[in-house]
């Protein structure tokens, strides 16, 4: 709710008592006790002076508590209010107004903590961290074991930390602008029923938003419509930074209509997240695989995504560690990256529109300007019971290529429409190495585990 708070009707005693009588005050405690607004208690009636050079952690500590004891919300008017960290009760509701409260950070383990504490409501509030370094582990705002906490219509910028950290909560972190993040925008681990929804993230150091679990399990958190611009792996590592949206060792996590751009890493990284569904969103200039399902996992859904510009734009891998099950559907993927001159030797880690393993179909995609494969199925003897079909590859150095090494599984090629790809329709391998010739001409080798059904080539 975007209210103008700048109009707030502090009236007198009086008259707030005849307003519906919800916060009537007795006349003999008239001039003892801080005046309503028509939202709630003003925090400028506890001698909170926005725009004061001041440190007033206290007195706002003060007026948080009070507001709070009477179920009422604090209402910020405009202005910048320096402060240390801030404890937040169950309860506790703080109202700002959008883009003109700054609550400016002067110190601290963190700006806002609440812990076990329920149905917290932080709206309409700038939060500047002014790049003041935070411990590890620690968001500007950090919340533990809270249920209903809604952090909705705020903005959080130079967080020394990460911006926001959840442990065991449910609520709503939506329609903030996080920008300048030293971390990761948004951390939950082991959520309770968690939305993360349209937020702006620009410029963090570690990932966007990261879903996470102590230990494997249900976690169900909705990431969805999101603006994710410019992720770095600022500590390096191997995929474990530089990620948009990251889901570890959560299931059920859908992730949906988000708007990603500019990332170190992935796009969106699921790593032994079952059930996750990675649905709908629009991916650009990402500098390795686009979109991921990795490690121990069992089911994911990769559909209906556009990737343009990218080292890799699927891989749903990892049977060796358990991972399987996966429907690739619908995505159009297209200018990928090589490392080697197109039309050379294809790379086994770039330029590869669409890779799987174990119980996947692979089915109406579209892959072009792939320098190295359009699809592959299998690393080595890891490949079992994979579908490619009704597919449009065009331009990459090969089609599709299949695992035809001993111990390798099943797979199906069929229907498919493949033009433009000098090494061959269809393909076999040796882990990223092809051994063979075209398997969709007349009169190729046959291996009774890759069965090619009737695709159009076009030479």
């Amino acid at each position: 709710m975007d209210l103008d708070r700048r109009h707030l009707l502090k009236g007198s005693a009086a008259g707030a008592a005849g307003a519906a009588g919800a916060f009537a005050i007795a006349p003999d405690a008239a001039h003892a006790a801080p005046l309503p607004s028509t939202l709630g208690r003003d925090v400028t009636q506890y001698g909170v002076r926005p725009g004061s050079p001041d440190d007033q952690t206290r007195a706002l500590q003060r007026a948080i508590d009070e507001a709070t004891r009477a179920q009422v919300p604090l209402v910020l008017p405009p202005g910048v209010y320096r402060t240390g960290m801030l404890r937040l009760a169950s309860g506790a509701q703080l109202i700002g107004v959008r883009g003109a409260t700054k609550l400016a950070f002067t110190g601290g383990a963190s700006l806002l903590l609440g812990e076990g504490a329920d149905h917290l409501g932080i709206s309409g509030i700038t939060f500047d961290g002014g790049g003041i370094p935070l411990a590890e582990r620690r968001g500007l705002v950090h919340c533990l074991g809270g249920r209903d906490i809604r952090v909705t219509d705020c903005e959080i910028t130079a967080s020394g930390g990460s911006a926001i950290w959840f442990e065991q909560v449910s609520g709503e972190v939506a329609g903030n602008i996080i920008t300048k993040t030293a971390v990761t925008a948004v951390v939950s681990f082991d959520a309770k029923g968690l939305i993360v929804a349209r937020n702006t993230i620009v410029d963090t150091s570690d990932n966007g938003i990261e879903i996470l679990r102590t230990a494997v399990g249900d976690d169900g958190t909705l990431v969805a419509d999101n603006r994710i611009e410019d992720i770095k792996a600022g500590p390096g590592g191997s995929g474990q930074y530089g990620n948009a949206i990251n889901a570890f060792r959560a299931g059920n996590v859908i992730v949906r209509g988000n708007r990603i751009r500019n990332c170190d890493y992935s796009a969106v990284r699921g790593n032994s997240a079952s059930n996750i569904q990675i649905v709908g969103n629009s991916v650009t200039d990402v500098r390795e695989v686009a979109l991921y399902s990795e490690f121990s996992f069992e089911g994911a859904v990769i559909a209906n995504n556009t990737v343009d510009g990218a080292a890799f734009g699927v891989s749903v891998c990892n049977f060796n560690e358990g991972g399987r099950i996966a429907v690739v559907q619908g995505n159009i993927i297209r200018n990928l990256a090589a490392k080697r001159p197109i039309g050379t030797a294809p790379d086994d880690d770039a330029g590869i529109g669409i890779y799987v393993e174990a119980d996947s179909s692979v089915i109406g995609n579209v892959v072009e300007n792939a320098p190295s494969f359009g699809i592959v199925a299998g690393w080595g003897k890891y490949l079992r019971d994979v579908v490619i079909s009704g597919n449009v590859i065009r331009n990459a150095f090969a089609g599709v290529g299949v695992s035809v090494v001993a111990g390798a599984g099943s797979a199906l090629v069929n229907n498919n429409m493949i033009s433009g790809t000098p090494r061959g329709a269809v393909v076999g391998l040796d882990h990223a190495r092809a051994v063979t010739t075209d398997l969709a001409a007349e009169g190729a080798q046959r291996f009774a585990q890759v069965v090619i059904g009737s695709n159009a080539v076009r030479r």
